[in-house]
């Protein structure tokens, strides 16, 4: 296999070092923006009855399309317009409740500023987001968040790097901020996530995959140790969970109990045992509406493979840690 030769006149390693240092100092000077300004931002995009429509050309645009995401999968429904085909026809889907986010670095974006008229006309709420107080942008706005920074990451000084992760990071203020007052919550998360493993561990709960009737391996008290294996190898779970004829729980006897068994009684009749007599008083159960995450949780602290569900001592179901492992959730 043929080296790539390592010789070169720029040194890669200075030259990436040195944009995130001009990147973190750019950060660091958003602290000061997160002022009155940003609290009136929140507060109109708290209080928005529409949707929250991010604009932005270029760079700003791809930034845009992050935020609004992020707006959407935290609980303030937002999407992403271009302004190019906001020109042409889709500044139809901008309806009378909705407050628009632009974004411009230097606040002169003409896409944008062809725009302002129809949106002052159809009093549109605008919040902007540029680098520059005096931009036209900026006079037009509502609100306007500034986003400078002392400088481009770039060594021209022309592409978009430092000012492009500002607005980005700003987004994010937003967002977040909005995420806390609206109380927002890991389940509403995973309400917009259902696809995701995230989605599915916050989302699925144990009475959507446990075990039911006549696949939960299960004898009353009074049968024989013998009766108990039988249905256990059938049922390939390892497990058998005693109850009576109305499904109240006594205990529970694991192929586990049968090893300790058979270390402490060699020689033992396993027609003559009960297995009541050998069974695990109790055992462990959850509640039928309780998230397969926690299960997971109780069967790894308690080093179990299996876990009865019950609501008040009734035998509900039986999860085994495969069912839990198939859905992809952990």
């Amino acid at each position: 296999m043929t080296r790539l030769s390592t010789t070169h006149p720029c040194d890669f390693q200075k030259s990436g070092k040195m944009v995130l240092q001009i990147v973190r100092e750019g950060l660091q000077q958003l602290d000061q923006y997160i002022n009155e300004d940003f609290v009136r931002a929140c507060e109109i995009i708290y209080h928005c009855r529409g949707k929250v429509i991010i604009m932005g050309m270029g760079k700003s645009g791809h930034i845009g399309k992050k935020i609004a995401s992020t707006f959407a999968s935290t609980g303030t429904p937002s999407f992403f317009i271009h302004p190019a085909e906001a020109n042409h026809g889709d500044l139809g889907m901008v309806c009378a409740d909705d407050i628009i986010i632009a974004i411009s670095n230097s606040g002169e974006c003409i896409e944008i500023l062809t725009l302002i008229p129809i949106l002052k006309r159809r009093q549109i709420i605008l919040i902007c987001m540029t680098s520059r107080s005096n931009s036209r942008m900026a006079y037009a706005a509502e609100v306007h968040v500034c986003i400078k920074v002392p400088q481009e990451a770039c060594s021209l000084g022309l592409v978009p790097t430092s000012s492009s992760t500002a607005a980005l990071v700003m987004g994010d203020a937003l967002a977040i901020a909005l995420l806390k007052a609206k109380g927002f919550t890991q389940e509403d998360f995973a309400l917009s996530h259902p696809g995701g493993a995230l989605g599915r561990k916050l989302l699925i709960r144990v009475n959507d995959i446990m075990r039911v009737d006549q696949d939960i391996p299960s004898l009353h008290p009074e049968a024989s140790l013998y009766e108990a294996l039988l249905i256990m190898t059938s049922k390939k779970l390892g497990v058998i969970v005693i109850c009576n004829m109305n499904k109240i729980i006594q205990g529970i006897f694991t192929d586990g109990d049968l090893r300790r068994l058979l270390d402490v009684r060699k020689n033992i009749n396993l027609h003559h045992i009960c297995i009541s007599s050998v069974m695990t008083p109790v055992g462990i159960r959850i509640r039928p509406d309780a998230l397969i995450i926690e299960a997971m949780s109780i069967m790894q602290n308690n080093n179990i493979t299996c876990i009865m569900i019950s609501e008040n001592n009734h035998l509900i179901g039986l999860v085994h840690i495969h069912d839990i492992l198939r859905t992809n959730a952990v």
